[in-house]
Protein backbone atom coordinates (compact mmCIF):
# COMPACT_ATOMS: atom_id res chain seq x y z
CA UNK A 1 0.00 0.00 0.00
CA UNK A 2 1.06 3.34 -1.03
CA UNK A 3 2.58 5.70 2.20
CA UNK A 4 0.17 8.80 1.64
CA UNK A 5 3.17 10.84 2.91
CA UNK A 6 5.78 9.46 0.83
CA UNK A 7 6.85 12.09 -2.00
CA UNK A 8 6.20 11.34 -5.70
CA UNK A 9 7.48 12.76 -8.88
CA UNK A 10 4.94 11.32 -11.15
CA UNK A 11 2.49 14.27 -12.32
CA UNK A 12 -1.15 13.24 -12.49
CA UNK A 13 -2.35 12.60 -16.00
CA UNK A 14 -4.86 15.76 -17.35
CA UNK A 15 -8.35 13.52 -18.35
CA UNK A 16 -7.54 14.86 -22.36
CA UNK A 17 -11.63 13.88 -22.46
CA UNK A 18 -12.82 16.80 -20.20
CA UNK A 19 -10.21 19.49 -21.98
CA UNK A 20 -12.24 21.76 -23.87
CA UNK A 21 -9.95 21.88 -27.11
CA UNK A 22 -10.09 18.63 -27.33
CA UNK A 23 -13.80 17.88 -27.32
CA UNK A 24 -13.57 20.50 -30.23
CA UNK A 25 -10.87 18.77 -32.31
CA UNK A 26 -12.78 15.79 -31.70
CA UNK A 27 -15.21 17.15 -33.55
CA UNK A 28 -13.49 18.80 -35.69
CA UNK A 29 -12.16 15.40 -37.23
CA UNK A 30 -15.86 14.24 -37.88
CA UNK A 31 -16.66 17.49 -39.35
CA UNK A 32 -13.70 17.31 -41.85
CA UNK A 33 -14.52 13.61 -42.86
CA UNK A 34 -17.90 14.06 -43.26
CA UNK A 35 -16.80 17.26 -45.36
CA UNK A 36 -14.40 15.20 -47.34
CA UNK A 37 -16.47 12.40 -47.98
CA UNK A 38 -19.78 14.78 -48.93
CA UNK A 39 -17.80 17.73 -51.13
CA UNK A 40 -14.43 16.43 -51.93
CA UNK A 41 -13.40 14.07 -54.90
CA UNK A 42 -13.37 10.20 -53.66
CA UNK A 43 -10.15 9.95 -56.20
CA UNK A 44 -7.60 11.94 -57.73
CA UNK A 45 -7.39 14.54 -54.81
CA UNK A 46 -4.74 14.65 -52.27
CA UNK A 47 -6.39 17.32 -50.15
CA UNK A 48 -8.82 14.73 -48.80
CA UNK A 49 -5.86 12.90 -46.82
CA UNK A 50 -4.46 15.36 -46.35
CA UNK A 51 -7.14 17.59 -44.48
CA UNK A 52 -8.60 14.12 -42.88
CA UNK A 53 -4.98 13.08 -41.67
CA UNK A 54 -4.04 16.95 -40.26
CA UNK A 55 -7.39 16.63 -38.27
CA UNK A 56 -6.77 13.13 -36.50
CA UNK A 57 -3.52 14.02 -35.90
CA UNK A 58 -4.66 17.23 -33.77
CA UNK A 59 -6.68 15.04 -32.04
CA UNK A 60 -4.59 12.33 -31.31
CA UNK A 61 -1.16 14.15 -29.68
CA UNK A 62 -3.73 15.83 -27.11
CA UNK A 63 -4.06 12.49 -26.09
CA UNK A 64 -0.59 11.48 -26.93
CA UNK A 65 0.92 14.59 -25.36
CA UNK A 66 -1.20 14.01 -22.27
CA UNK A 67 -0.34 10.59 -21.56
CA UNK A 68 3.31 11.65 -22.29
CA UNK A 69 2.89 14.56 -19.93
CA UNK A 70 3.13 11.99 -16.76
CA UNK A 71 6.84 11.91 -17.20
CA UNK A 72 8.13 14.39 -19.47
CA UNK A 73 6.57 17.66 -19.51
CA UNK A 74 8.64 18.98 -22.69
CA UNK A 75 7.31 15.67 -24.66
CA UNK A 76 3.99 17.13 -23.67
CA UNK A 77 4.47 20.53 -24.89
CA UNK A 78 6.31 19.34 -28.18
CA UNK A 79 3.21 16.86 -28.94
CA UNK A 80 0.64 20.08 -28.71
CA UNK A 81 3.05 22.07 -30.96
CA UNK A 82 2.25 18.99 -33.77
CA UNK A 83 -1.06 19.53 -32.83
CA UNK A 84 -1.52 23.18 -33.18
CA UNK A 85 0.78 22.58 -36.30
CA UNK A 86 -1.59 20.41 -37.68
CA UNK A 87 -4.97 22.27 -36.64
CA UNK A 88 -3.07 25.80 -38.88
CA UNK A 89 -2.89 23.21 -41.95
CA UNK A 90 -6.37 21.77 -41.34
CA UNK A 91 -7.73 25.41 -40.90
CA UNK A 92 -5.67 26.53 -44.47
CA UNK A 93 -7.54 23.70 -46.17
CA UNK A 94 -10.38 25.15 -45.00
CA UNK A 95 -9.83 28.47 -46.23
CA UNK A 96 -8.48 27.87 -49.56
CA UNK A 97 -11.51 25.87 -50.13
CA UNK A 98 -13.79 28.56 -49.80
CA UNK A 99 -12.43 30.77 -52.40
CA UNK A 100 -11.59 28.53 -54.84
CA UNK A 101 -15.14 26.99 -54.78
CA UNK A 102 -16.88 30.61 -55.32
CA UNK A 103 -18.13 30.83 -51.73
CA UNK A 104 -18.43 33.34 -48.52
CA UNK A 105 -16.34 33.58 -45.87
CA UNK A 106 -18.15 34.94 -42.75
CA UNK A 107 -16.59 37.59 -41.08
CA UNK A 108 -17.81 39.75 -38.72
CA UNK A 109 -21.07 41.69 -40.34
CA UNK A 110 -22.06 38.55 -41.97
CA UNK A 111 -25.53 37.89 -40.70
CA UNK A 112 -24.80 34.34 -39.34
CA UNK A 113 -21.11 35.40 -38.14
CA UNK A 114 -22.67 35.73 -34.63
CA UNK A 115 -24.74 32.76 -34.32
CA UNK A 116 -21.90 30.57 -35.39
CA UNK A 117 -19.47 31.96 -33.39
CA UNK A 118 -21.62 31.70 -30.33
CA UNK A 119 -22.56 28.17 -31.37
CA UNK A 120 -19.01 27.07 -31.84
CA UNK A 121 -18.05 28.82 -28.46
CA UNK A 122 -20.90 27.17 -26.11
CA UNK A 123 -20.84 23.75 -27.64
CA UNK A 124 -17.99 21.41 -27.47
CA UNK A 125 -19.64 17.80 -28.10
CA UNK A 126 -19.94 15.80 -31.12
CA UNK A 127 -23.66 15.02 -30.52
CA UNK A 128 -24.07 19.28 -30.63
CA UNK A 129 -22.82 19.21 -34.35
CA UNK A 130 -22.90 15.58 -35.79
CA UNK A 131 -26.38 15.91 -37.21
CA UNK A 132 -26.02 18.40 -39.12
CA UNK A 133 -23.41 16.82 -41.02
CA UNK A 134 -25.65 15.56 -43.73
CA UNK A 135 -27.22 19.04 -43.79
CA UNK A 136 -25.08 21.37 -43.73
CA UNK A 137 -23.77 23.33 -47.22
CA UNK A 138 -20.05 23.15 -47.53
CA UNK A 139 -19.85 27.07 -47.43
CA UNK A 140 -21.73 26.36 -43.57
CA UNK A 141 -18.99 23.19 -42.95
CA UNK A 142 -16.14 24.90 -43.78
CA UNK A 143 -16.66 28.30 -42.12
CA UNK A 144 -17.74 26.12 -38.98
CA UNK A 145 -14.24 24.36 -39.45
CA UNK A 146 -12.32 27.14 -39.63
CA UNK A 147 -14.38 28.92 -36.55
CA UNK A 148 -13.60 25.46 -34.57
CA UNK A 149 -9.68 25.67 -35.57
CA UNK A 150 -9.11 28.95 -34.36
CA UNK A 151 -11.17 28.06 -30.76
CA UNK A 152 -9.16 25.10 -30.71
CA UNK A 153 -5.56 26.93 -31.56
CA UNK A 154 -6.27 29.87 -28.90
CA UNK A 155 -7.43 27.44 -26.13
CA UNK A 156 -4.46 25.23 -26.96
CA UNK A 157 -2.16 28.42 -26.70
CA UNK A 158 -3.35 29.19 -23.13
CA UNK A 159 -3.21 25.54 -22.33
CA UNK A 160 0.71 25.67 -22.92
CA UNK A 161 0.91 28.75 -21.27
CA UNK A 162 -0.46 27.43 -18.23
CA UNK A 163 1.98 24.42 -18.60
CA UNK A 164 5.32 26.71 -19.18
CA UNK A 165 4.59 28.46 -15.85
CA UNK A 166 3.55 24.67 -14.39
CA UNK A 167 7.70 24.01 -15.67
CA UNK A 168 9.07 27.19 -14.45
CA UNK A 169 7.91 26.53 -10.89
CA UNK A 170 7.94 22.48 -10.52
CA UNK A 171 10.68 21.40 -12.69
CA UNK A 172 10.94 18.39 -15.57
CA UNK A 173 11.20 15.08 -14.81
CA UNK A 174 14.75 14.85 -13.49
CA UNK A 175 13.96 17.93 -11.03
CA UNK A 176 10.60 16.37 -9.62
CA UNK A 177 12.68 13.00 -8.72
CA UNK A 178 15.52 14.65 -7.28
CA UNK A 179 12.97 16.97 -4.91
CA UNK A 180 11.09 13.62 -4.17
CA UNK A 181 14.22 11.49 -3.17
CA UNK A 182 15.55 14.70 -1.15
CA UNK A 183 12.44 14.97 -0.03
CA UNK A 184 11.87 11.36 1.65
CA UNK A 185 15.21 10.79 2.79
CA UNK A 186 14.47 13.89 5.01
CA UNK A 187 11.25 12.28 5.89
CA UNK A 188 13.68 9.29 6.88
CA UNK A 189 15.97 11.56 8.76
CA UNK A 190 13.51 12.89 10.67
CA UNK A 191 11.63 10.24 11.20
CA UNK A 192 15.15 8.82 12.38
CA UNK A 193 15.88 11.62 15.28
CA UNK A 194 12.34 11.56 16.49
CA UNK A 195 12.83 7.23 16.91
CA UNK A 196 15.99 8.46 19.43
CA UNK A 197 14.31 11.39 20.95
CA UNK A 198 11.87 9.01 21.67
CA UNK A 199 14.09 6.13 22.98
CA UNK A 200 16.24 8.90 25.13
CA UNK A 201 13.21 10.08 27.19
CA UNK A 202 11.95 6.11 27.33
CA UNK A 203 15.49 5.73 28.82
CA UNK A 204 15.53 8.95 31.21
CA UNK A 205 11.79 7.95 32.58
CA UNK A 206 13.45 3.94 32.87
CA UNK A 207 15.79 5.72 35.64
CA UNK A 208 13.82 7.95 37.05
CA UNK A 209 11.34 4.89 37.76
CA UNK A 210 14.47 2.78 39.21
CA UNK A 211 15.42 5.90 41.58
CA UNK A 212 11.60 6.10 42.62
CA UNK A 213 11.72 1.85 43.09
CA UNK A 214 15.54 2.24 45.02
CA UNK A 215 14.39 5.23 47.31
CA UNK A 216 11.45 2.64 48.40
CA UNK A 217 14.00 -0.06 49.09
CA UNK A 218 13.23 -1.97 46.11
CA UNK A 219 15.78 -2.95 44.18
CA UNK A 220 16.57 -4.56 40.45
Amino acid sequence: MKNPSTPVFLRKQANWKNLWFYQKAEVLYQLTYAFTRRFLPNYGDRTVDQMVQAARSGKQNIVEGSADGVTSMEMEIKLLNVARASIQELLEDFEDYIPAHHLTKWTQGHPRFEQMMTYCRDHNRLEDYEPYFEQWTDEEMANIGITLCRMVDKMMVSFQEKKQEEFVTQGGIKERMHAARTGFRQQEEQELLALRQQAKQLKEENNRLKEVLKSRGIEF
